[in-house]
């Protein structure tokens, strides 16, 4: 970074060049527009900044992130207690209850398994898991945890842990294949394998 910045805007520039998808030049660009707001602006911002941690929690329920707990979605009893949604992280889990097609519980897996990322089975939340299933409620886990080779993985290894923990559960997993409107001379061989293999009767 040049060296006539001065050393204020440096350190922030710096900060915000840490977040997902800012690198230095984007940095510098936000920290520009900050430095344009209204001073009563830029202080709301660093104050939601620096209230975020004490005014979020974890629910203890599902993992998510809440203001209360539990959160809203597990404190809601309209919602069925015999599926549990099984999801890598929060943003999949607003996602698919924004669609208002489920109804059921969520639980939270915090990511998948990937050795080359040093995530293994100890930084998955499995405890929060097992506990919820040891409750007895839950009838059938799906998995939502996406399509990539870290996702089926990981999908493998919680299939078999509730199978021998709780043979009683069905698991399922979200259909895969063809999405709508494509066509199948466009599609790539892994997506033409799945399709088949998860056919559906009709």
């Amino acid at each position: 970074m040049h060296s006539r910045i001065p050393e204020p805007l440096k350190a922030l520039v710096e900060q915000l060049a840490r977040l997902p998808g800012l690198g230095p030049k984007s940095a510098m660009r936000a920290a520009m527009t900050l430095l344009k707001w209204p001073e009563a602006e830029t202080r709301r911002l660093g104050r939601g900044i620096h209230d975020l941690r004490d005014n979020l929690h974890l629910c203890s329920r599902c993992g998510g992130l809440s203001s209360t707990d539990p959160c809203a979605v597990c404190a809601d009893a309209g919602r069925a207690r015999e599926t549990l949604c099984l999801v890598t992280e929060w943003d999949s889990m607003l996602t698919l209850d924004e669609g208002g097609f489920y109804r059921g519980q969520y639980m939270i897996l915090g990511g998948l398994l990937a050795p080359l990322e040093r995530m293994d089975s100890e930084s998955l939340d499995l405890d929060r898991l097992t506990r919820r299933l040891d409750e007895g409620e839950v009838t059938e886990l799906i998995l939502a945890l996406g399509a990539t080779l870290e996702a089926e993985n990981t999908a493998s290894f919680i299939r078999q842990m509730v199978r021998k923990r709780f043979p009683r559960i069905r698991v399922s997993r979200l259909a895969q294949g063809i999405p709508l409107g494509a066509e199948v001379k466009y599609m790539d061989k892994e997506t033409l394998r799945q399709s088949l293999q998860y056919r559906q009767d009709l």
